[in-house]
């Protein structure tokens, strides 16, 4: 096989072109959004919401109600859920996120338990399968997803301000409160439409990893974010790929490309890489001998 055989002939498959374009999409939302999440500490929120999603999916395929619609809800009332609760009752936040994390997913589970007849559907947004994604469903992503970029471009120095220096947001007039609701509602939204790649197991690994590794290699938030975005979309690209010719699922390929990258980046990065910290402390003793 030819260097650009290896290429092209996966896209002779319809298939195979709408879950690489819905590949880039979402490892493109999920390495924007994760960059907030990485940076505010909030990857135990991603699980939460992630699992939190399942009753809402199990519900919708009960009723007979569109099963992204159930899982939306479901998601984004719960990452609401865990910011209104954690100020009401000023408890920490990852104690919030517990106790709506287990609950919500228990009930999940319950329901689930109920189902008599085949649910394949139901397992498939558990494990996901992005192969298997229909033009409506790419059209469902590419439009929310593109809704969460152009309000976080819109409204990116308020975030960022609120996300990082809240009591100065709020001195200077900004609805902190509004805008920590608004961020855990994309957070949300970004994990419902990335379900269909990876599945509710996975979903937080393309929300984390991409935008950890990032951190690894620079500093700036812009720079996070960009690097984030060039990760995710490379992984998104090589995972499909690579479960196509190696014949294993599409989502745990692209998680496993994106941990190797953390991994390289944290032996390698400029910035705390173990090997760049090695070679400083042997530079530092060389010039004080």
């Amino acid at each position: 096989m030819g260097f650009v055989a290896f290429f092209t002939d996966p896209l002779s498959y319809v298939f195979i072109q709408r879950g690489l374009v819905a590949a880039i999409l979402l490892g493109v939302v999920c390495a924007i959004m994760g960059t907030f999440v990485v940076l505010k500490g909030l990857a135990f929120i991603g699980d939460a919401v992630s699992h939190a999603a399942f009753p809402g999916v199990v519900i919708a395929f009960i009723g007979g109600f569109p099963i992204y619609l159930g899982g939306a809800v479901a998601a984004v009332t719960t990452a609401l859920l865990i910011g209104f609760v954690s100020r009401r009752s000023r408890l920490r936040l990852d104690t919030s996120v517990g106790v709506l994390f287990a609950g919500a997913f228990a009930l999940g589970i319950l329901l689930y338990s109920t189902i008599k007849s085949y649910a394949g559907d139901l397992l498939g947004y558990l494990l996901g399968n992005i192969l298997g994604i229909g033009f409506g469903d790419l059209v469902q992503v590419a439009v929310l997803g593109a809704l969460v970029i152009a309000i976080v471009v819109s409204i990116r120095k308020e975030l960022l301000f609120a996300t990082f220096d809240p009591l100065g947001a709020a001195a200077s007039g900004l609805p902190v409160s509004m805008l920590e609701y608004l961020l855990l509602g994309l957070l949300g939204v970004t994990i419902i439409v990335s379900i269909q790649a990876v599945g509710i197991v996975l979903v937080v690994a393309m929300l984390v990893t991409p935008a950890a590794t990032a951190q690894l290699l620079v500093v700036r938030f812009e720079r996070v974010m960009l690097v984030a975005v060039v990760l995710a979309a490379g992984s998104a690209v090589a995972g499909l790929y690579g479960s196509f010719y190696l014949n294993v699922p599409s989502g745990p390929a692209i998680v496993l490309i994106e941990t190797v990258l953390f991994a390289v980046a944290l032996a390698f990065g400029p910035r705390t890489g173990l090997l760049a910290s090695r070679f400083g402390r042997v530079a530092g003793s060389s010039l004080a001998g």
